[in-house]
């Protein structure tokens, strides 16, 4: 952890850390004065005030904690080096406070920060804009914060809602880590569509979990950008900028437009395109009707998420040491080439020890980093349109879902459990695994003096003591067909 080249010289000893993403974000935004008053990560008073009652300790409202988790080790240190995700150093924390977070006992460092560069990671970088870069509007701005593309509704809410206030218009799409070239994209594709001077700022501000909280961060972060209003679907008091709802509107299917609803004769309103529907279109390959949405953005969704048969999707078993979850994850994989159509890649156990974790040991650090470099390479794969099958033991559940969660941000993943009973494993034990352990020559082996976490999310479970092998390999298959990963022979 030790920070990179680049640094001046009284700085290249201090230890370095690259903050999670939400954090990093944060960062961003706190260098970029995006926050103020904030100048740097919360202590734990002000943090406990804040998720208490959505106020600093001096008062000033503020809606969501802002705070730096740490390793244990780095608490000891005055200064701290924060990196990006490639190592780049952007900032110097002064370490005010080392604190323990009463609700995940994790270890937080609080203290101002000292700006190195500004960051210059992430899609549309150029885009990007310090509050302080960008010339000041006179007269209303209407702010709209989106983590999601504007259809033809949305967009003819702006320009009404714009047209009322005289505002001019500032986008701000929402950047949280997955599929942010795409709403960029998309919504730079219908600019033409929204008010003449209408600007495009990307910000980093990965959703909080907390709606209403979320929105008045949304407030704070675009009145920080010089809007006078924001463009919300509810009312609520205490944002730093007034929040504007557009009147309902709906499709006029008698004269094929969009509008509000209070113009359109009740016999002529065509219902709307649901979230459930348009995922079934973009999952079948089927077109987005242009009445929904333009083109621009219906071409963007399409490449966000591409038909079911044509993602990546990772095939994920998890058993005890010779369930048979090798077998069957071997026989799918030859099952998926003979097939064709799709690339295969096969991230087993044994060999993934050799060619990825070299000299990773059996403790459960190691095997947890083995289980996370899994989930990295096959997360690359999915997102590449690729079919990964991975075997690992994968016996903690918080792992897998670490997994399942790097896997679902690229594309799709299915968890199988093989969950043939200890007993037919330790008879099937060609190493000799299960009887070393019984001995105690093994430490901390799965099954025998370390658990095994059964899943409760698994997509389909297999016992391959009751069933050959090559029933279970159609099993998977059969999963993968219904699901629309395979088309149907």
């Amino acid at each position: 952890m030790t920070a990179e080249a680049g640094l001046p010289d009284t700085l290249r000893d201090l230890p370095g850390w690259a903050p999670d993403a939400v954090e990093l974000a944060d960062l961003e935004l706190l260098l970029a004065g995006v926050y103020r008053p904030l100048t740097g990560f919360l202590g734990s008073f002000d943090a406990a005030m804040v998720i208490a009652g959505g106020r600093l300790a001096d008062g000033t409202p503020w809606p969501v904690p802002v705070t730096l988790a740490v390793p244990e080790e780095l608490t000891a240190h005055e200064r701290l080096v924060l990196q990006d995700p490639e190592g780049v150093p952007l900032a110097v924390l002064k370490v005010a406070e080392a604190w323990q977070d009463p609700t995940s006992q994790g270890w937080r460092l609080a203290g101002p920060l000292e700006p190195l560069r500004s960051p210059a990671h992430g899609p549309f970088h150029s885009l990007r804009r310090r509050p302080d870069e960008l010339d000041p509007v006179d007269g209303p701005v209407l702010a709209v914060a989106a983590r999601e593309p504007l259809h033809r509704k949305q967009l003819g809410q702006v320009r009404q809602v714009a047209e009322r206030l005289g505002a001019q218009v500032l986008v701000l799409p929402l950047l949280s880590g997955e599929h942010d070239e795409s709403l960029v994209r998309a919504l730079l594709g219908v600019r033409k569509e929204l008010p003449d001077g209408t600007r495009i700022i990307p910000v980093p501000l990965p959703p909080r979990g907390d709606h209403e909280r979320d929105l008045l961060l949304r407030a704070h972060v675009a009145a920080a950008y010089g809007a006078t209003h924001l463009l919300a679907e509810q009312e609520m008091e205490g944002t730093a900028i007034p929040v504007v709802v557009p009147e309902p509107w709906a499709y006029d299917a008698d004269v094929e437009i969009w509008r509000p609803v209070a113009r359109i004769e009740p016999d002529h309103v065509q219902a709307e395109l649901t979230a459930e529907r348009l995922g079934e279109l973009l999952d079948a390959g089927e077109p987005v009707p242009d009445w929904f949405t333009p083109p621009a953005v219906a071409a963007e969704l399409a490449r966000a998420r591409p038909p079911k048969h044509s993602r990546g999707v990772t095939v994920f078993f998890t058993g005890l040491s010779g369930s048979g979850k090798s077998t069957v994850a071997r026989g799918l994989a030859d099952a998926l080439v003979e097939r064709g159509g799709r690339t295969v890649t096969l991230l087993d156990g044994d060999v993934v020890r050799r060619m990825l974790s070299a000299g990773l040991t059996f403790s459960k650090a190691d095997r947890d980093l083995n289980i996370r470099r899994i989930g990295f390479v096959a997360a690359e794969i999915t997102r590449h349109g690729g079919v990964a099958i991975c075997a690992p033991i994968a016996p903690y559940a918080a792992t897998r879902a670490e997994v399942r969660r790097m896997v679902s941000a690229a594309g799709d993943f299915i968890l199988v459990h093989v969950s043939t009973p200890l007993e037919e494993c330790e008879r099937r034990d060609r190493k000799g695994l299960y009887a070393k352990a019984r001995a105690g020559q093994i430490p901390e082996f799965t099954g025998i003096s370390d658990p095994y976490e059964v899943p409760d999310d698994a997509d389909l479970v297999l016992d391959t003591s009751a069933m050959p092998p090559d029933e279970a390999v159609g099993r998977v298959l059969e999963l993968l067909v219904a699901g629309g990963w395979l088309r149907t022979e």
